[in-house]
């Protein structure tokens, strides 16, 4: 059985955008604003050497909430991708839920299987690879990536950093952390 982590991406992989308009950070939501967080990619290259799978499981709702293109969510998606394999950062998978209940966009608005912390996309993941959940984690820096791990039997850790805090209040995570450094750090030191 393989040994998996499954990590949100904005605010984890990649930094936020700070929005003038909404007066707050958001993801990316074109390609000009994409910027990896410093370090991720030694991180994540520590992490593969270690053997373990890696995952994308990020909710990514603001088509759905009228703010941005679909086009423009995707293209971002694919420029992450794109900058992970130019370093040789390979990816299991990226999943995106492009769902929120109160979205404007009607296709795209209401209850779905695959948003946060609905488990949909690691339950997944862990049949279809054969994963080990005991050896699997789930990272992420707000409550809805430590209940979506938790719902799905793995251990999770909390990244905790300013700017987060309205959307971290609830959860109870088996680690905080104030980066994907110090996460990886736990990981590879547990048994």
């Amino acid at each position: 059985m393989d040994k998996a982590i499954f990590l949100d991406r904005d605010g984890v992989i990649n930094e936020l955008v700070f929005s003038k308009e909404r007066n707050e950070y958001e993801p990316p939501h074109s390609i000009e604003d994409v910027k990896l967080i410093e370090g991720v990619i030694v991180i994540l290259k520590r992490l593969l050497e270690n053997n373990f799978r890696l995952f994308i499981v990020s909710n990514q709702p603001d088509f759905a909430k009228g703010k941005t293109t679909l086009e423009n969510l995707i293209n971002v998606s694919e420029k992450i991708r794109e900058l992970m394999e130019e370093q040789k950062i390979i990816f299991t998978e990226y999943n995106y839920c492009y769902h929120h209940p109160d979205g404007i966009v009607k296709e795209y608005s209401g209850d779905c299987d695959c948003r946060k912390p609905k488990p949909f996309f690691i339950l997944n993941a862990i049949k279809k690879y054969n994963l080990d959940k005991n050896s699997s984690w789930m990272t992420g820096d707000r409550d809805t990536d430590i209940q979506c791990g938790k719902n799905s039997g793995l251990k999770t850790i909390l990244i905790e950093y300013a700017g987060s805090e309205n959307y971290r209040m609830n959860s109870n995570p088996d680690f905080k952390v104030k980066n994907l450094s110090e996460a990886a750090d736990i990981i590879l030191n547990s048994k």
